[in-house]
């Protein structure tokens, strides 16, 4: 069988959304497809989870490796992966039955480097519509291409697919150890690849996972958003790139201020935190941070 798709999933401690992400790609419309879940040392039932299904469907496979991060497990992927295109998929969102048929189907149609879908970010009232694709549509310069994808406002990697051996000769790797390495990766890729097409009705599914990595706001990952931000910044200017409103997310410094544990307001960083006391009690806390 000649591989269409390899679709690689990062895991790590997701037994209570596994299954629902595997269910979607296993019952993908497009069949010539290869699931490759890369297990990050997960500490709960997760690598069971995976070696059920994959008892069940041989298009599994499995890639156990110490806890590494995100970027050191889909660039391991990609290095066995054999299909025509490469996707991805967080291992807590899900994909509609043919996403994967409509992105490839239109992505050979278009001869297309890249093919874009639509996003839903559902929660507990209702699915939302996150970004849509109106309709069919090639794009070929960077800008047209950034404009299509609504980068750098949704600089993601997973509601598309890219061609394998396009990607493999860019020679762009995730960069392992930062926790924004969606961000610089997607705009180095959309200007290193070929064409994009927009593909409406492939639906990916974006659950906001309350435990995950970016949902945590340390001063850590702060760091790894504004110097994402920065360096695609850089970029952008070293290689004349326009792209409206992207110099926005450059950033110098953030005000946090927090009043009785609610947070009032939060503008552009902290190198120090200020807390005020009523009766021993902390009452307002106000943080300043310097991003170097």
């Amino acid at each position: 069988m000649d591989i269409k798709v390899s679709v690689i999933v990062p895991v790590y401690n997701v037994e209570q959304y596994l299954e629902r992400c595997l269910n979607s790609l296993i019952n993908q419309t497009l069949k010539d497809i290869e699931i490759i879940c890369v297990n990050d040392g997960s500490t709960d039932s997760s690598l069971s989870i995976l070696e059920n299904f994959a008892a069940q469907d041989n298009r599994i496979k499995i890639i156990n490796q110490s806890n590494q991060g995100i970027s050191v497990g889909r660039n391991n992927a990609l290095k066995i992966a054999t299909g025509e295109f490469i996707g991805y998929v967080d291992s807590d969102d899900w994909v509609s039955y043919n996403f994967f048929e409509l992105l490839y189907n239109n992505a050979k149609k278009y001869n297309a480097d890249i093919a874009c879908g639509e996003i839903i970010r559902p929660n507990a009232k209702k699915h939302v519509k996150f970004m849509t694709q109106k309709r069919i549509k090639v794009y070929n310069k960077t800008e047209d291409k950034y404009k299509a994808c609504q980068i750098p406002e949704k600089s993601y990697v997973w509601n598309k697919i890219y061609k394998r051996i396009s990607l493999i000769n860019s020679k762009i790797e995730f960069e392992p150890g930062v926790t924004y390495e969606d961000m610089k990766w997607s705009h180095v890729v959309l200007d290193k690849l070929g064409s994009v097409v927009t593909v409406p009705k492939a639906i990916y599914y974006y659950f906001e996972n309350p435990t995950s990595i970016t949902r945590t706001k340390t001063k850590e990952h702060l760091k790894d958003f504004y110097k994402a931000c920065n360096d695609c910044i850089e970029y952008l200017m070293l290689n004349r790139i326009k792209v409206r409103n992207f110099k926005k997310y450059r950033a110098k410094k953030r005000i946090r201020v927090k009043f009785l544990g609610i947070r009032i307001f939060d503008f552009l960083f902290w190198d120090s935190v200020r807390v005020y006391h009523v009766l021993g009690f902390p009452i307002l806390k106000i943080y300043i941070t310097e991003i170097k």
